[in-house]
């Protein structure tokens, strides 16, 4: 599992409608703002909401789905992205509660309630979008709680105006999501059965919620509204399998043993229970906690019992490499590869543990690896920082200059991705395509790095 996060591309995101960024500031300052990226857990939510995009007519690889760190919650931003917290994964009893949620965003998605919301912006928020520019650069800043006292200077009227648009659009998502669900034989039941977990939080919470300063419904009101729909659904007792729950279980544990405190984590999954998720929990949590022989006992006895399972492999590995075991952290990340050649994140593990090892040969088979894995996985900052690190051990100034611009255009950083392009434009050949790759950078990155070099010049006057 990988951090990932680019502060100033989130903020970004947020200025796409007035809705989202209200919701989302307020979610990314609870969550640290940590994206993260796990093969795994992607894999998951793909296969459980990649149908229900089908089902909704929108092309499944037209869309980003997401994981951050944070509490349960999930919502649709910037076009066709979808982005689900971690709390939302570990708070989930049963995969059709996480399914029924995903049918809720898609219905989102489907309904246009992004477009719209920009249209209701333009209508109702104009007196708050001063302080929306304000909050989404002090966010910029990583200020992200001074953002969230400057975003509510804006106007009551307005905020109360785009809220109820809010409400109006999640009870429409409520009703699409149901359909999509029959549409694909899964049972609404999921749905409303997470609206009355998040119910009882608000009930346990002890506070006076006023729905009307709400970006959604309360959920009881939500799940009374479903309840009709679901009872008339004939998919109504399709239940997951023991294997699609014990999946579930096995992606909880492993979320847990990376977000949790190493203690936590073994106090919740003791060495009495023997489940195959308490020892993921467990192997991840010796790892993080400087335990490599407990680690790796935990991660070999799981691999003795799935010996194909590409992400126990892929664990092993990171555990090797991050304890400063280069060269054998390449064995187990290469068997996770051949296991499962698909996932691009699989390979860029392999391409990181082959570079450190500074062997000349070593690190040119790391180059054809990372580009392999950035021709899947284009905006992956990982790879395009550790194939930059490549080409700058072989001396390739050009294509390291190159790759770190492409790793600072993904992160949302233009000013420097246009530096760096620069960069490599003088080093490069003209006409060839990697000149026209840098030219691209440089093209579309050119009004950030004119907005960096005036605040420059604003600093040095200051400073004078």
């Amino acid at each position: 599992m990988r951090c990932n996060f680019s502060l100033k591309r989130f903020s970004a995101h947020l200025i796409q409608g007035f809705v989202a960024a209200l919701l989302c500031l307020s979610l990314a300052s609870q969550a640290n703002a940590q994206f993260l990226r796990d093969a795994e857990i992607e894999q998951f939510l793909k296969d459980y909401s990649y149908p229900l995009f089908e089902a909704a007519g929108i092309p499944p690889e037209s869309v980003g789905v997401h994981l951050i760190n944070g509490p349960p919650n999930a919502f649709v931003s910037n076009g066709l992205n979808v982005y689900v917290f971690t709390g939302l994964i570990t708070l989930a009893d049963t995969p059709n509660q996480i399914e029924g949620v995903l049918a809720h965003e898609t219905g989102h998605m489907s309904g246009g309630h992004l477009a719209r919301s920009d249209e209701m912006m333009q209508a109702a928020t104009r007196p708050m979008m001063l302080s929306l520019v304000l909050g989404a650069v002090a966010a910029a800043a990583g200020s992200p709680d001074a953002a969230l006292g400057i975003f509510s200077l804006g106007s009551h009227i307005g905020t109360s105006n785009a809220l109820t648009y809010s409400r109006g659009q999640e009870s429409r998502a409520d009703q699409a999501a149901i359909g999509f669900l029959d549409s694909v034989g899964s049972s609404g039941v999921g749905l409303q059965e997470f609206f009355g977990k998040l119910s009882n939080r608000q009930l346990i919470s002890g506070y006076d919620v006023n729905p009307y300063i709400q970006t959604h419904p309360l959920a009881r009101n939500r799940i009374v509204a479903l309840e009709t729909r679901v009872s008339a659904s004939p998919h109504k007792e399709n239940a997951d399998t023991p294997e699609e729950i014990h999946r579930l279980k096995m992606i909880q544990a492993k979320i847990h043993g990376f977000i949790q405190a190493p203690f936590t984590t073994l106090r919740q999954y003791p060495l009495s229970d023997q489940s195959e998720p308490a020892r993921y929990a467990r192997a991840v949590a010796y790892y993080r906690a400087a335990d490599l022989a407990k680690a790796t006992q935990e991660i070999d006895r799981l691999i003795e019992n799935d010996p194909e399972n590409p992400f126990f492999w892929e664990l092993k590995g990171q555990m090797l490499f991050e304890h400063g075991k280069v060269k054998e952290a390449i064995a187990p990340h290469l068997r996770s590869t051949e296991l499962a050649p698909q996932y691009a994140l699989l390979k860029v593990n392999l391409g990181r543990a082959m570079v450190a090892t500074n062997d000349p040969q070593t690190v040119d088979e790391a180059i054809k690896i990372l580009r392999h894995a950035l021709n899947m996985d284009k905006e992956n900052v990982f790879g395009w920082t550790e194939l930059a690190r490549a080409y700058s051990f072989r001396g390739d100034n050009a294509m390291a200059a190159l790759s770190q611009a492409e790793a600072y255009y993904n992160a949302g950083a233009l000013g420097e991705a246009h530096r760096f392009a620069t960069r490599a434009s003088k080093l490069l050949d003209k006409q060839t395509p990697e000149w026209r790759q840098a030219s691209d950078i440089i093209l579309t990155s050119a009004d950030a790095a004119r907005r960096n070099q005036s605040r420059s010049r604003q600093r040095r006057i200051t400073a004078e």
